[in-house]
C-alpha cells in the first residue's frame, strides 16, 4: 500500500469521525460510502486497533479512535497549511496558530499585536496560552513560544531574538518608607523579596553593574508568585522588592506606584526570544508573526 493510500485512509477516518456517518463522510470526500468504509477498515488493520465501533444504528469512536483523531486532524491541518503556503508563493497567512507566552507580558503586550495581525489576516485563527511555566513546544504541539532569557535546551527548535530590555528592581514607596533603601545587592538578603517560581524553585535576581557581566544572585523569597502580573501587583501593594521586565513595570514607575531600587545594578538586558519547532518553519503564519514581532522589537514596543 502506498503512502497516498495511507493518507486517504487518514482523511476518510477524520471525516467519518467528524460526521459519525459514512454517508456524510463520503459526500464530503466525493467518493462512495463503500470506499470510505474500506479505507477506514484498512487503516484500522494497518494500525492493529479499532478506531470506530460500528453498530446498525450509529458509529462511535473508541478510546483509541479519540486519541488517534487528535493527532490525525492536526497532521492533515499541517499538510493543508503547508500546501497553501507553497501554492500561494509563501504569502498566505492562514490556519490555526498555537502560541504560548509569559502570562503578564502575553496579555499586556503580545495580545494587542496578535489582534492586529488577525484583523489584517482574517484567515488566521489563534490558540493562545499565557503561562509562566516553561513548556516544550514540540511535546505540547505549540507552533510558537515566546520566552524571556535564553532557553538552554533548543534541540529541534529554531530561535530568533526579538528584542531585549532591562529588568529593574522595584518596590512601592510605602515599602521603602518601612524597610529603607538597599544600598548594595548584599542588602537584599535583609529585605522582603518577591520572586517568580520556575520548575518549582524560586528564582533569584539578575544584576550587573557597568560593563561587568550579568550574574544571578539568590535571595530569600519572602513571597513566591508564579504569575508576572501578580508579582507586579504584590510589589505595588508593598509586599517587597521584585524584579520584572521594564515593559511590565513602566507604567507603575511612571505614575509613582513603584520606584526603582539599586538602579545601578538593574541594567542587565534580558533577551526576548521566539522559538518554534523546525517542522513549523515552512508555515507562513509562523514566519509572518515572528517577523511582525521582530519589527516591534526594533521599534521598542515589545
Amino acid at each position: 500500500m502506498t503512502q497516498i493510500d495511507h493518507l486517504a485512509g487518514v482523511q476518510a477516518f477524520v471525516e467519518t469521525a467528524r460526521h459519525l456517518n459514512f454517508t456524510e463522510a463520503a459526500r464530503t470526500l466525493g467518493v462512495t460510502k463503500s470506499a470510505v468504509g474500506k479505507s477506514v477498515s484498512r487503516l484500522e488493520a494497518r494500525l492493529g486497533a479499532q478506531l470506530i465501533h460500528r453498530s446498525t444504528r450509529r458509529l462511535v469512536l473508541t478510546a483509541d479512535g479519540e486519541a488517534y483523531l487528535a493527532v490525525a486532524r492536526r497532521a492533515l491541518e499541517e499538510i493543508g497549511a503547508a500546501e497553501t503556503f507553497l501554492a500561494s508563493g509563501n504569502r498566505d497567512v492562514a490556519g490555526r496558530l498555537r502560541v504560548d507566552a509569559p502570562a503578564a507580558w502575553g496579555r499586556q503586550v503580545l495580545l494587542p499585536i496578535l489582534v492586529g495581525i488577525t484583523r489584517d489576516h482574517p484567515g488566521l485563527h489563534l490558540s493562545l496560552s499565557f503561562t509562566d511555566r516553561i513548556i516544550d513546544p514540540i511535546e505540547e504541539r505549540v507552533d510558537l513560544v515566546i520566552r524571556f532569557g535564553e532557553t538552554p535546551d533548543t534541540g529541534g527548535l529554531i530561535t530568533r531574538k526579538l528584542a531585549e530590555q532591562r529588568a529593574p528592581l522595584v518596590a512601592a514607596p510605602g515599602y521603602i518608607l518601612r524597610k529603607g533603601v538597599p544600598a548594595s545587592p548584599a542588602d537584599l538578603h535583609h529585605h522582603d523579596c518577591i520572586t517568580g517560581v520556575r520548575k518549582d524553585a524560586p528564582t533569584g535576581y539578575r544584576i550587573a553593574q557597568g560593563q561587568a557581566p550579568a550574574e544571578r544572585i539568590n535571595v530569600h523569597a519572602t513571597h513566591e508568585i508564579g504569575d508576572g502580573a501578580a508579582v507586579v501587583e504584590a510589589a505595588i501593594a508593598g509586599l517587597g522588592i521584585a524584579q520584572m521586565p521594564l515593559s511590565l513595570v513602566a507604567q507603575p514607575l511612571a505614575d509613582g506606584r513603584l520606584v526603582e531600587v539599586l538602579p545601578d545594578y538593574g541594567i542587565a538586558p534580558v533577551g526576548i526570544y521566539a522559538l518554534w519547532p523546525e517542522t513549523r518553519h515552512l508555515l507562513a503564519r509562523v514566519r509572518h508573526v515572528v517577523d511582525v514581532l521582530a519589527r516591534h522589537g526594533q521599534q521598542g514596543t515589545l
